[in-house]
């Protein structure tokens, strides 16, 4: 970076700034707001879908069974029961003290 010696480079200088300033608030913006992509946890039917877990898995189903009943993948079924098992863990932990 040189230096800056007279008014008119200042001047210049600011200018340049405010302009790559202006578009890198325009590129912040843009990440703002766009869509998140991937898994939502915690959203209205991420959690519609794990209190239907809960019900199925405590009436014994499968977990073949709740993923076919809820259309979902095998793997989300497990993610839901890793929660689960955190959530009874917690509850667990909190009615031994």
């Amino acid at each position: 970076m040189e230096t800056i010696t007279t008014l008119e480079e200042a001047l210049k200088r600011i200018a340049e700034l405010e302009k790559e300033n202006a578009k890198l608030k325009e590129e912040v913006e843009y990440y703002k707001n766009r869509k998140a992509s991937g898994r939502q946890k915690h959203n209205a039917k991420w959690m519609a879908i794990y209190n239907d877990f809960v019900v199925c898995y405590e009436g014994g189903m499968t977990m073949v069974e709740i993923a076919k009943r809820n259309n979902i993948s095998e793997r989300s079924i497990y993610r839901y029961k890793a929660y689960y098992d955190k959530l009874r863990e917690v509850a667990d932990n909190d009615a031994g003290n």
